[in-house]
């Protein structure tokens, strides 16, 4: 999850303020806002740094960590992009193509600090409103890094947004005993998903049935496995199944944020666990390798091959699996991608070889639009493998009409598959706008591209189907137990109609 493009129309408001800010810049070539030419003065890109001003819990500390080292990775990049592009464009230049995406991507590494913070303590506000843009200083001067030092203790000047209700789910997944024999095929039970539509293929740009036909899945994501170990279990698999009439499940296996790194063989397990779960109640699962920090997918290649060799040995005897290899790859171009899924799809085929594979894209699966690109890159050079799809993410109170309309177009010449979607920010919390997200259903419907909305748990955010407490259960049937966006995707997918009431 988390997501792209900053949208100042859409964001909630800010109340609570943070620590002091400090400059931090980058070298670049430009006058005003359009790119130098030969003898003109190098200005650099000033950037304000992010103060965390809280402690930071210790199952948090890496990824946050992480995320402060990758705002020093996008100011590089930011530079390398001035470079190369000098020359070129108009006098809005650098605002359109170099600071306006920079924008974007701070924004949400912001936010991905704020919300790891908030998986074990109250949620802080960094202002990533007012700390997401730079400027260009025609000055130019020595560039100053983001500081990337985590607290472990609080600053005394740091506040906090009121807390919540806390969640505080572990950082490792409880173990799932390993199927040991040789794995079998069930028949399904009648009228299920997979009892009705068979083994998936792709054809054209549509995902069909054993028959051939074109049809659109409907589903849901689960969040972290390791954030919400209990959420996704038989009860809320028959939930899904009998109560909403939903096709399939995502297991988002987080690879790093204390998920599958920390403990390969254990939630290597949970995952074949859920799989012969879901498969015993007709559904059909997508597992999915949740990269997100780093984004390049090729730094977890070698797990990437570890995993899906395991999994795919554990069910290759079944028909209902998906295959996701990269969640939302992000700050790696579409050729790093390739180079990626070329790697990793043949350990896959050799065990599924008939299996449908989701490949993501970039920009944080937007078809390249983050990065100001689009799917012509992707039909230039698709991936060489049969029974490929390729990801779209989006947020609906973030991404609008402009979006659509490219998801549009590339529909016609690509697979297209949303393995994640949300009814409010990129951010996975905020209010919802389930009028842009109505607009988005109809258009994936109109096309039969399949959809999983983010997400079957249990906590604090806006974008979680259950009310909080819910996972600690046994119901998870009707409506007395969904948030507000859990009532309106049952709605959608039971009835064709988006409800929130």
């Amino acid at each position: 999850m988390y997501r792209s493009r900053f949208d100042t129309s859409r964001l909630r408001s800010r109340r609570w303020q943070i620590g002091a800010v400090a400059g931090v810049t980058v070298l670049g070539l430009g006058v005003g806002l359009g790119v130098a030419s030969a003898g003109e003065a190098t200005p650099t890109v000033d950037c304000p740094a992010v103060t965390l001003g809280v402690a930071v819990p210790a199952q948090q500390r890496a990824d946050v960590q992480r995320n402060l080292e990758l705002l020093n990775t996008q100011i590089d990049e930011a530079n390398k992009r001035i470079v190369s592009t000098k020359g070129q464009g108009g006098p809005n230049f650098i605002q359109n193509a170099i600071l306006g995406p920079l924008k974007d991507k701070r924004f949400a590494t912001i936010e991905r600090i704020e919300t790891a913070i908030a998986r074990n303590a109250a949620r802080p506000d960094l202002n990533s409103e007012g700390l997401a843009p730079c400027k260009l200083d025609t000055k130019g001067g020595t560039p100053v890094k983001q500081p990337t030092a985590v607290p472990s203790t609080a600053a005394p000047a740091a506040t906090t947004k009121p807390p919540a209700k806390p969640t505080t789910p572990p950082t490792k997944a409880p173990a799932t005993t390993a199927p040991t024999a040789a794995p079998t095929t069930a028949a399904p039970a009648a009228g299920t998903p997979v009892a009705v539509n068979g083994r998936l293929k792709v054809c054209g740009v549509n995902l069909c049935n054993q028959a051939g036909q074109p049809i659109q899945l409907r589903g849901m994501s689960s969040h972290g496995l390791q954030f919400f170990p209990d959420c996704v279990n038989a009860g809320s698999l028959n939930a899904l199944r009998n109560d909403w009439k939903a096709d399939f499940i995502r297991l988002s296996m987080y690879v790093q944020e204390g998920g599958l790194e920390t403990d390969p063989a254990g939630f290597t397990a949970k995952v074949n666990g859920l799989v012969d779960e879901a498969t015993r109640q007709g559904l059909y699962v997508i597992v999915d390798f949740h990269i997100l920090t780093p984004g390049d997918p090729n730094a977890n290649t070698a797990l990437a091959k570890k995993f899906f060799a395991d999994v795919t040995a554990a069910h290759r005897a079944k028909k209902n699996v998906i295959y996701e290899i990269a969640n939302e790859p992000n700050g790696v171009s579409w050729d790093g991608i390739l180079n990626y899924a070329n790697q990793v799809i043949p350990v896959i085929r050799q065990n599924a070889p008939d299996s449908v594979v989701l490949v993501g894209t970039r920009g944080f699966s937007s078809l390249g639009l983050t990065d100001g690109s689009d799917e012509t890159e992707i039909v230039n050079d698709p991936v060489k493998f049969a029974n490929i799809m390729y990801t779209f993410h989006f947020y609906a109170a973030s991404h609008g009409a402009d979006r659509r309309a490219v998801v549009a177009r590339a529909a016609k010449k690509l697979p297209l598959f949303v393995s994640e979607f949300g009814t409010q920010t990129f951010t996975g919390d905020g209010g919802n706008d389930f009028a842009s997200t109505d607009a988005w259903l109809d258009l994936l419907k109109a096309n039969k591209i399949g959809y999983g909305m983010w997400s079957l748990s249990d906590g604090r955010e806006t974008n979680s189907a259950f009310k909080q407490g819910t996972c600690a259960g046994s119901t998870f049937a009707g409506t007395g137990v969904l948030t507000e966006s859990g009532r309106y995707i049952r709605s959608r997918i039971l009835t064709g109609v988006g409800s929130p009431r």
